[in-house]
């Protein structure tokens, strides 16, 4: 593919300063069974690549999804026709030091190929999770479903960049909804399709399974006759399946430097963040460290290059509270003159890359999840996220989790059901007083990251351990 692709660059009848080509192929699949019946078996592939052309300052982008030399040829000169077009209305002018030439390869870790089992054996094992699931005649609904996903990236450019990325991936995700009377509640395997990683069916046949399986639906159970979760102010202590979420929204989307730059106010909002508070915003306690960092075997934004070929490193965004970086592309670095990371990310060969968040983690402290609640007096622990609501700043929200127990006098006590808390974003990390340790520390992922217009649905994955949180306002309600 390499040959093919510079052999196009080297036949394009363009005065551009430089010319880059992302070509992608993809081949995607998703089994999906409810009540131990299959409802969905899908397969997909795509093929395309993406030209991106700078000239005089400006960038232009175009797509095929043919990867004969005609076509190349004709969306390099859309491209090329573009960035001229841009030059009336140019916000600031680009060089070639925004795409640096590198070389390199990535590939994803695995253990059991995509294709080690069929599809009747893979349908038979989501329908055995949903017979498992069923622990009770009051459970009325089981799911379970499994999607995988295999991509291959090329990237070349004019100053001699060559990039090879292969990308294997599998998302699992099962769940119950139990009734009693006009009393619902639903439990899954760490809330809405967060169960995704780099990897192969290794990931799913966990030596633990059956038990987890069982787990959920005998916790969907013990919700219909729980407690309701208190409105108070308290202790909060949350498992880092939620911790993946909070992490998500009110750290990750704020500190994109494309929002604070105001490119997506008409579509996603902006952010409570400013560019003077590089350096210098106290964002959370002395507790909080964020890193920025694709290069974790196997979670699901793991990348040794971004899609504009930068080389992805390991980044602190928050160190001992204090905000340092911000998630931000080599073109948003250049705009904003904000120090950023290798985030530039498309979802595949038909849109151009923006700034995305990637893995995006919160570094481990050192409290065993025992020694986190033996001190709490009175508090409520809460697990896998429900529920989700923040303001177009990312600065105030609401977030209900599935499932939760209450903390007294150091132990965990009654089950409690429909938890929800919030806060504003520098309030809640400012609360944060204990951090757990490594051996408490979990990885989740989502496929499902939505930015941009045209939208583009992206991988990111999310680490943190369990955390402690002090006079939080948490309060039920809802089924």
């Amino acid at each position: 593919m390499f040959s093919e692709l510079t052999n196009a660059i080297a036949h394009f009848d363009i005065p551009a300063d430089w010319i880059g080509i992302r070509a992608v192929k993809e081949k995607n699949s998703t089994r999906y069974v409810r009540d131990g019946l299959p409802k969905a078996n899908g397969k997909s592939s795509t093929v395309g690549a993406m030209l991106e052309v700078l000239v005089n300052g400006c960038l232009g982008y175009a797509a095929t999804n043919s990867l004969e030399l005609s076509a190349l040829q004709s969306a390099a000169q859309t491209a090329y026709n573009q960035a001229l077009a841009a030059r009336e209305w140019w916000i600031y002018p680009f060089s070639e030091s925004t795409r640096p030439k590198v070389v390199g390869e990535y590939n994803s870790p695995f253990l059991e190929p995509l294709d080690a089992f069929s599809p009747g054996e893979i349908n038979d094992l989501l329908v055995r999770i949903c017979q498992k699931l069923k622990v009770d005649e009051k459970i009325v609904q089981t799911t379970a479903s499994a999607s995988t996903s295999e991509k291959e990236t090329w990237f070349v450019s004019s100053n001699g960049s060559q990039v090879y990325q292969k990308f294997i991936s599998l998302g699992t995700h099962y769940g119950a909804i139990a009734q009693n009377g006009a009393t619902v509640q639903q439990r899954t395997n760490n809330g809405p399709h967060a169960n995704c990683y780099q990897g192969g069916w290794e990931l799913l046949k966990q030596d633990d399974l059956w038990h987890q399986v069982q787990q959920v639906g005998e916790q969907a159970i013990e919700l219909l006759t729980a407690d309701e979760c208190p409105t108070t102010r308290t202790n909060l202590v949350l498992a880092p399946d939620q911790m993946m979420l909070q992490i998500h929204e009110s750290i990750g989307h704020p500190l994109e430097i494309d929002r604070i730059l105001g490119d997506e106010r008409n579509y996603a909002g902006g952010s409570f963040v400013n560019k003077s508070d590089f350096g210098n915003l106290v964002y959370g306690s002395e507790k909080l460290n964020i890193t920025f960092d694709p290069t974790v075997s196997g979670e699901f934004a793991s990348y040794g290059f971004d899609d504009t070929g930068a080389v992805a490193t390991r980044e602190y965004v928050i160190k001992a509270g204090v905000l340092q970086r911000g998630l931000g592309s080599l073109e948003s670095q250049a705009r904003a003159g904000i120090p950023g990371v290798a985030c530039a990310r498309a979802c595949s060969w038909n849109r151009p890359a923006i700034d995305r968040m990637a893995n995006l983690n919160l570094e481990p402290g050192n409290a065993t999840f025992n020694e986190i609640i033996a001190e709490i007096e009175h508090g409520v622990y809460m697990e896998s996220n429900r529920s989700w609501s923040i303001d177009d700043r990312r600065y105030k929200f609401q977030f209900g989790c599935e499932y939760a127990k209450l903390i007294e006098n150091g132990k965990l006590t009654k089950t409690l059901r429909n938890p929800n808390y919030r806060a504003t974003t520098p309030e809640f990390w400012h609360s944060l007083t204990k951090v757990g340790n490594a051996a408490n520390w979990q990885m989740y992922g989502t496929p499902f990251c939505g930015k941009g217009e045209p939208n583009q649905a992206i991988t990111v994955g999310h680490g943190s351990p369990v955390c402690l949180f002090t006079n939080v306002e948490v309060f039920g309600g809802g089924n």
